[in-house]
């Protein structure tokens, strides 16, 4: 499993990716080991209490998990995960 960060998220992560060997059941399980590995920002940054952060957007092989069952969405080796804050503009 891939996971790919963007804006902010570099900035926190201090990794543009990261590669897990073996993906965890869901998304919930993935947030929590990598706010383990990163640490109370990054906790803050993708959890509002115990649900997704709304300023959060993370697509799994290219799908919002907003769509595909948010924290309960299914994870599997292959799948490519894109962390992203929420962005505004015109």
């Amino acid at each position: 499993m891939n996971i790919k960060y963007f804006a902010m998220f570099r900035e926190i992560t201090r990794e543009k990716a990261f590669h897990l060997a073996k993906a965890p059941a869901d998304m919930g399980a993935l947030l929590e080991l990598l706010s383990q590995r990163y640490g109370p920002a990054f906790r803050k940054a993708v959890f509002d209490g115990d649900a997704l952060h709304t300023e959060l957007i993370l697509l799994v092989n290219g799908r919002n998990v907003r769509t595909t069952g948010e924290l309960a969405t299914p994870l599997a080796d292959g799948d490519e995960v894109s962390v992203f804050p929420m962005v505004a503009g015109g």
